[in-house]
């Protein structure tokens, strides 16, 4: 069943007025090329169909809104709610009655009994001269209820939907299901493209709130770029406002939207919250994970990390060299989660009883510590996207040895994990007022030294948010961070 916090945004009234839209350009734009391609004549089957993709609270559905809303096609929008298969053909069958479908009466007076029936009456129902969308939300809870759905599914989408100029979106937020139901043996192999919908990135925070550069990724690691976050921030406004602003809210998405997705990605009975908030306190490595869950036996601890793998909650992280190394760090990967974690679950009571105050405070002395370490995977996967890296670099990673002596921010190479040629060594200060000085560039210089697969020619990198006091060593600024992102 869908968790009850869940059930508000799925109980919009029709016509209801949503939220401002935030980004998405490319998103949208991709929707509406796919949307064009069932209108061509020239395609014998012009029915297209796409696997929807992406972490839960990430946006999925807003963006599917928004699409339909630009795309004035006629359409139906199915939401699954878990329920049993009686009950979800009933929600179907009245979502299609009230659908501005051409064949939407054919429903009247009918209760289609299984999946078969109710889409094969659908497919009746679309239009056959013109481009219509279909929308089948929440995917993973109807295939997990009736696992004969995927080969439905296929069945019909090759004698019927793909003959239409249909759009059909199968929008799923269980990532390892909808990944699994595009590969070799499953029924609808090869019938849908992938599509996946990631967190609102820092250029799209920037241009919706009015902010810096640098103020942009701040937002992004205390929002995850969620837009039920970036929808109540206000434009303009630092961190500490908009927290400020948030933790005197209990009811702000702030704070519930991390409880939202952990209790619909994890099962309550296993340990993996406990586990996940183990890591997101700072235990990055086995040993010290193991250190701080005790009390759960060390077979059920790994479960619980391979869980939270699969369920793409952690990474692992590994150095990037020119040697293999055994050497693992895990990490959580919403960078929302990555917050909250320490910041706000352990300290949920103080929000409820009013002294969102007491938070705010924790937060400002642990803030600037907190995010030196927060924002380097932020600042990798901006790196990953720039084109004027050193030639060659085809990997952005960091290193490290097991004593962390020494421990280097940033590293360029040409492939991981086991690398061939370093092509750069680099740090990362991202402090309010202090620029890349001589004392960093001496550190990074001996830290080069100790680095294989390196020598004095590799070129050294400073990503700063306070700019560089010294020479002999390449800037990234904020603002190139961010232009990455466009």
């Amino acid at each position: 069943m869908i968790p009850t916090s869940e059930l508000v945004s799925l109980m919009r009234p029709r016509g209801a007025v949503l939220e401002p839209f935030i980004g998405r350009r490319r998103e949208l734009g991709d929707l509406q090329r796919a949307l064009e391609k069932t209108g061509r004549r020239q395609f014998d089957r012009p029915g297209r169909a796409l696997l929807i993709r992406g972490r839960r609270r990430v946006g999925k559905s807003r963006l599917a809104e928004e699409f339909i809303r630009r795309a004035q096609v006629p359409h139906v929008y199915y939401t699954a709610t878990g329920q049993t298969l009686g009950k979800e053909l009933g929600v179907f069958t009245e979502e299609m009655r009230s659908s501005d479908l051409p064949g939407a009466s054919l429903f009247d007076g009918r209760q289609p009994e299984s999946w078969h029936d109710a889409l094969s009456l659908l497919a009746r129902a679309l239009p056959e001269d013109a481009p219509s969308i279909v929308v089948l939300d929440e995917l993973p809870y109807l295939i997990k209820a009736d696992p004969s759905l995927e080969g439905v599914l296929q069945k019909l989408f090759d004698k019927e939907f793909s003959r239409r100029p249909v759009l059909l979106l199968l929008i799923g937020s269980d990532l390892s299901m909808m990944e699994a139901i595009n590969t070799y043996g499953r029924p609808f192999y090869q019938r849908a493209a992938d599509f996946v919908v990631n967190p609102l990135g820092p250029y799209d925070l920037a241009q919706a709130l009015d902010l810096r550069p640098a103020d942009a990724f701040d937002a992004h690691l205390v929002s995850g770029g969620l837009p039920m976050i970036c929808e109540e921030w206000p434009r303009g406004a630092s961190v500490m406002t908009y927290l400020e602003q948030a933790l005197d809210d209990p009811l702000s998405a702030l704070i519930v939207s991390g409880e939202r997705a952990l209790a619909a990605e994890l099962p309550p009975e296993a340990h993996a919250q406990q586990v996940l908030s183990a890591i997101g306190a700072g235990q990055r490595t086995h040993s010290t994970i193991v250190a701080a869950t005790q009390e759960i036996p060390r077979a059920t601890m790994n479960r619980a990390l391979q869980l939270l793998l699969e369920k793409r909650l952690i990474a692992i992280d590994r150095p990037l060299s020119t040697r293999p190394s055994r050497d693992t760090r895990y990490r959580v990967i919403d960078s929302h989660l990555r917050f909250w974690l320490p910041f706000i679950r352990a300290h949920l009571t103080d929000v409820e009883r009013g002294r969102g105050d007491k938070v705010l405070d924790r937060i400002r002395r642990s803030w600037t510590s907190w995010r030196g370490m927060a924002v380097e995977p932020l600042i990798h996967e901006s790196l990953r996207r720039m084109d004027d890296l050193p030639e060659r670099t085809g990997a952005i990673g960091g290193y490290w040895t097991r004593t962390n002596d020494p421990e280097i921010d940033l590293i360029g190479a040409d492939r991981e994990p086991v690398a061939k040629t370093i092509t750069m060594v680099g740090s990362v200060k991202w402090l309010e007022n202090r620029p890349f000085d001589h004392h960093d560039l001496s550190e990074l210089i001996v830290h080069r030294s100790r680095m294989p697969g390196t020598d004095t020619s590799t070129p050294l990198y400073a990503v700063s948010r306070s700019g560089c006091d010294v020479g002999g060593v390449t800037l990234i600024t904020p603002e190139q961070l961010l232009d990455a992102w466009r």
